[in-house]
C-alpha cells in the first residue's frame, strides 16, 4: 500500500552519503531539494552546503536543485555555489521538472539519483520519473504547518519502509555505506 512512497534509501543526513562510491557506480547526476534537506527552511547555502557543492563539483557529477520555491528563494541558497543547475516552481510531484533536470545535467535515470527530505513531493515525484532516490532526514523540526502534517502521515510510511527494510536483513535503512554497496534498483 504505502510501497510507492518508499525511497531507494534512509539516510540521517544529505552530508552522509557516500557520494564517492556512487560515482564509481556510474552516477554522473543528482538532483537535490533544498530546504531541509540541505539548509534549514528559507536559510541561504552556509559553509557546509557550499563545500559539498564543489567536493561533489570536483568528482564530476553535475547537480541541479529541484524546488517548489519561487526563484528568489532558490537563488538565495545558490548564489555563492558554483556549478548548479536549479529549476524553481518546480511542481513535485509531478515527474516533467525531474526530466527538465536531467537535460539540464545530461544525464537519464540510468545515471541520476535524487536526494530530498519529504516523501509525497520529494521522494514520489522522484521515484514516477524512474530514479534511484534518497531519503534525507529534515534538518529542522520547525516547518510550515502544511509541512507538518504531511509529516505526521510520513510517520507511518516511512515506519512501514523501516519494517519492510528490517524483514530484509540484508540492506540497512540507515547505514550510508549501504547506499552504495547495495543493489542500486
Amino acid at each position: 500500500m504505502f510501497a510507492k512512497f518508499y525511497p531507494s534509501r534512509y539516510v540521517e543526513s544529505a552530508y552522509l552519503i557516500p557520494y564517492e562510491k556512487l560515482y564509481a557506480k556510474g552516477y554522473r547526476g543528482i538532483i537535490f531539494d533544498i530546504d531541509n534537506t540541505l539548509v534549514p527552511h528559507g536559510a541561504p547555502a552556509d559553509e557546509r552546503s557550499a563545500a559539498l557543492f564543489l567536493r561533489l563539483e570536483n568528482i564530476g557529477f553535475s547537480c541541479c536543485l529541484l524546488s517548489n520555491n519561487g526563484q528568489e528563494r532558490v537563488e538565495l541558497f545558490k548564489k555563492d555555489i558554483t556549478e548548479v543547475h536549479s529549476i524553481h516552481k518546480a511542481g513535485k510531484p509531478k515527474i516533467r521538472n525531474y526530466k527538465r533536470a536531467m537535460e539540464l545535467m545530461g544525464t537519464d535515470t540510468s545515471n541520476t539519483f535524487f536526494v530530498g527530505d519529504q516523501l509525497f513531493t520529494d521522494v514520489w515525484g522522484a521515484k514516477r520519473a524512474g530514479l534511484f532516490t534518497i531519503l534525507a532526514a529534515p534538518m529542522n523540526p520547525k516547518e510550515e504547518i502544511q509541512i507538518v502534517l504531511k509529516r505526521r502521515l510520513e510517520y507511518f510510511v516511512i515506519r512501514e519502509y523501516r519494517k519492510k527494510r528490517l524483514k530484509t536483513a540484508a540492506k540497512k535503512f540507515d547505514d550510508a555505506e549501504t547506499i552504495a554497496d547495495g543493489d542500486m534498483d
